[in-house]
């Protein structure tokens, strides 16, 4: 079992930043890529970013690209997510997930992720 815990939400204006937590503990071994998720009310979970630990390659949405960073301490078992240049579209609840995922296309699938956080709300007032 992995374990994920998130921290870092909360409200902030539209173009300021936020970076958010995700501290992995348990069999953190057994997975090679942590992601992030995130979602609205009233609309599917969907894909923002993700990272391979063995490499440190990074996946995006088109929807955040050059504006969230993913990165990952492995010292800390820790993976960040630095959001600049906040929309009110991003506003959503953001869910680490860890999982044993290869591939672009299986890495965007929330399906494929076994573990999951409990979420952090984000929330940009316009």
């Amino acid at each position: 079992q992995v374990q994920l815990v998130e921290s870092g939400g909360g409200l902030v204006q539209a173009g300021d930043s936020l970076r958010l937590s995700c501290a992995a503990s348990g069999r953190t071994s057994s997975v090679n890529v942590m992601g992030w998720f995130r979602q609205a009310p009233g609309k599917d979970r969907e894909f923002v970013a993700a990272i391979i630990w063995s490499d440190d390659k990074t996946y995006y949405a088109d929807s955040v690209k050059g504006r969230f960073t993913i990165t990952r301490d492995n010292a800390k078992n820790t993976v960040y997510l630095q959001m600049n240049s906040l929309k009110s579209e991003d506003t959503a609840v953001y869910y680490c997930a860890a999982g044993l995922v290869f591939g672009s296309v299986m890495i965007a699938a929330p399906l494929n992720y076994a573990y999951w956080g409990q979420g952090t709300q984000v929330t940009v007032s316009s």
